[in-house]
């Protein structure tokens, strides 16, 4: 048995990376910026009305009303973990969408993306997964290990994302959390640093201007890039 494999790889020259960016990020679609509910908090709030089922899996809302929202927004605006971002469509202004960095450890080279809430206007386009690969480039740029994805194992609809976006599946923590006075099993999915570069050459094609047809309708997708990359598959979903 050799030490590599009594004791693990060793990781050379190992660095841990800076804690996630307090300005803005920004692609071609859509501006990451910071949360300050004085600025967010009334046109996300405008988004997400009408669509209560965006919280049935979140540990806080719906809100009932543009006061409480703010609040809550005031309440996580300065918070460093979780950092939170807005997704801002750059094409109508609007700002349209909520993710976070969290359980941000440097030391280990670990950080996790959550507390993902898109509202309708934003879902399915091009300016919500580029939000997904911006603060995904971001933190493999700085140094980063491993990225983490984690949801209620009953949240079909965020695993699917999950493996669409290129995450591998890992497996399920039983009795993990209780939320909202129910009990949570969290699916669990990651991506690490030497798997990024072929992820990132599946997003840099699925962005492409020439992947777009003129009704701004997708040619490949996403899901069959990443899956020619992507170690390992969630067995709760067909493939």
């Amino acid at each position: 048995m050799t030490d590599d494999q009594k004791y693990g790889a060793p990781v050379p020259g190992w660095t841990p990376p800076p804690r996630p960016p307090t300005e803005a990020m920004q692609g071609a679609h859509v501006r990451l910026e910071p949360l300050e509910a004085d600025a967010h908090a009334a046109d996300l709030f405008r988004a997400y009305s009408g669509h209560d089922a965006l919280w049935d899996y979140m540990p806080y809302g719906p809100f009932h009303s543009a006061a409480a929202y703010h609040r809550w927004a005031k309440e996580q605006e300065s918070l460093a973990d979780p950092r939170f971002f807005v997704l801002r469509s750059r094409a109508t202004g609007h700002c349209g969408g909520i993710a976070s960095f969290l359980r941000i450890t440097p030391e280990a080279g670990s950080i996790e993306v959550g507390h993902i809430c898109i509202a309708p206007e934003m879902q399915r386009g091009a300016a919500a997964t580029e939000a997904m690969w911006l603060m995904m480039d971001w933190a493999f740029r700085a140094g980063y290990r491993r990225y983490e994805w984690k949801c209620n194992a009953l949240n079909m609809g965020s695993r699917r994302a999950a493996q669409r976006l290129g995450f591998s599946f890992e497996g399920v923590f039983r009795h993990h959390a209780v939320i909202k006075g129910r009990n949570r099993d969290t699916a669990w999915f990651s991506i690490i640093d030497s798997e990024w570069p072929a992820l990132a050459e599946a997003y840099r094609a699925w962005l492409a201007p020439a992947n777009f047809d003129a009704g701004g309708r997708q040619i490949e997708r996403l899901y069959d890039l990443t899956r020619l990359v992507r170690p390992g598959s969630d067995p709760a979903l067909a493939e």
